[in-house]
């Protein structure tokens, strides 16, 4: 007798995407605790806030392309195409010898996170049951959240036991492993959807730039990720001011992703029992929370306690915006649904990164007002989400009745 397919393990395919994905996310960043001073050395330090911005720029506008792609030409090349581009940018970081070289880099770089992402969202989506996505993409972001922990303390121990030159070619090499469990995958659009690629694919019209029925997730992501871009910028300066240098930069990335975490083990179902809109109210009085600890931030303890309380509401708000992301979208145009989320995301942390290098300026008295605007920003999300009516657990909604059901076909 068949097993009903809300009941299904996980497929072999699902625990090698999330393989694929840790493997990516290691891959960038393993370099972010170094950069703000490797640009420093190569005379750019004013220029800190565009190591975020600029990857998050090309990333942004590559989405409605990756989007579309996605649900044409197929979620494997997509996701193929995001992890050569991390393999070839990390391979050429050490000839990056000048500003201009260094932030050009990270411009095209930025395309790598523009397309890996939104491949393998709409891969998972594709074959997890409906009842089952909240938790699915909880475990995709822990194995994500793995990659981003392992790698700034990963990136730090290499830069400081051998050099920078080696933490960037491991960087390219980790993204080629990546790429290789990707091509053990089966593709998971269906056969009547796929084109082969041309560059009339490219062509774009408004209607394929943003899907208007995953708004409101949109709008909610881009609220709560600006403080992300704009931690992402300051931090490494803020832990160095604290004390905590060397191996010890990474400090506070650990403990934001190990909260982040046990977060998503523990609660990772919660949006399928108690619906996505409430979930995300807590999810984001937590991140309110951490910025407003971050605001007053004397000593490393309290430092840490603002990345634990910071990473717990990131933890149970990031799958949670996924899985309302798909939850509103239509199936047909998936790629599409999750290409806008990943716009809105990109935007936030790169508007975020933007504001916290001009507000910082490298002057120690202004990073209060960083965290400050971020938390204003999350307090604006928390309102609207506030009056946005709580929807269903998922499974029992006529749009989520409607998403078709994983085929045996979609197990590698």
């Amino acid at each position: 007798m068949p097993v009903p397919a809300a009941s299904r393990p996980y497929t072999l395919g699902f625990w090698l995407m999330c393989l694929s994905s840790f493997l990516f996310f290691l891959s960038f960043n393993l370099l972010l605790p170094e950069l703000p001073d490797h640009l420093t050395r190569l005379g750019g330090g004013e220029y800190k806030g565009f190591i975020i911005a600029l990857f998050t720029l090309t990333a942004g506008l590559s989405r409605p392309f990756s989007g579309k792609l996605a649900d044409t030409v197929g979620r494997i090349p997509v996701m193929v195409f995001g992890s050569l581009v991390c393999f070839i940018c990390g391979f050429f970081y050490p000839w990056a010898l000048t500003v201009t070289g260094f932030l050009g880099l990270r411009l095209l770089h930025g395309f790598s996170t523009g397309f890996k992402p939104t491949g393998t969202a709409a891969f998972i989506a594709d074959i997890v049951p409906v009842a089952r996505r909240g938790e699915a993409m909880g475990l995709l972001g822990v194995t994500g959240s793995l990659g981003m922990a392992a790698g700034p303390a990963l990136g730090s121990w290499l830069a400081t036991q051998f050099s920078l030159n080696v933490m960037f070619y491991v960087s390219s090499g980790v993204a080629l492993l990546s790429l290789a469990v990707q091509g053990t995958l089966t593709e998971t659009l269906p056969p009547a959807q796929r084109q082969k690629f041309s560059f009339g694919l490219l062509k774009l019209n408004w209607g394929e730039v943003l899907e208007p029925r995953v708004l409101p997730a949109a709008l909610t992501t881009l609220l709560c990720l600006f403080p992300f871009g704009a931690v992402l910028t300051v931090i490494p300066d803020q832990s160095r001011l604290l004390g905590l240098t060397g191996s010890h930069k990474g400090w506070f990335y650990l403990c934001y992703t190990i909260a982040s975490l046990v977060v998503r083990l523990v609660a990772g179902k919660s949006s399928d029992k108690y619906g996505r809109v409430p979930v995300l109210r807590w999810s984001t009085t937590l991140l309110a929370v951490g910025l407003a600890i971050l605001v007053w931030t004397p000593s490393i303890p309290v430092f840490l306690l603002g990345a634990v309380v910071f990473g717990l509401g990131t933890g149970l708000n990031s799958p949670t915006l996924y899985a309302w992301t798909i939850d509103l979208s239509d199936p047909l145009r998936r790629g599409r649904a999750v290409a806008t989320m990943y716009i809105a995301l990109e935007a936030g942390i790169g508007l975020g990164a933007l504001a916290a290098g001009w507000i910082f300026s490298n002057h120690a008295t202004h990073l209060p007002y960083v965290h400050a605007l971020s938390l204003l920003c999350v307090l604006a999300a928390l309102g609207y989400l506030l009056r946005v009516p709580a929807d269903r657990p998922a499974g029992h909604s006529a749009a989520a009745d409607a998403v078709p059901e994983p085929s045996a076909e979609e197990v590698v």
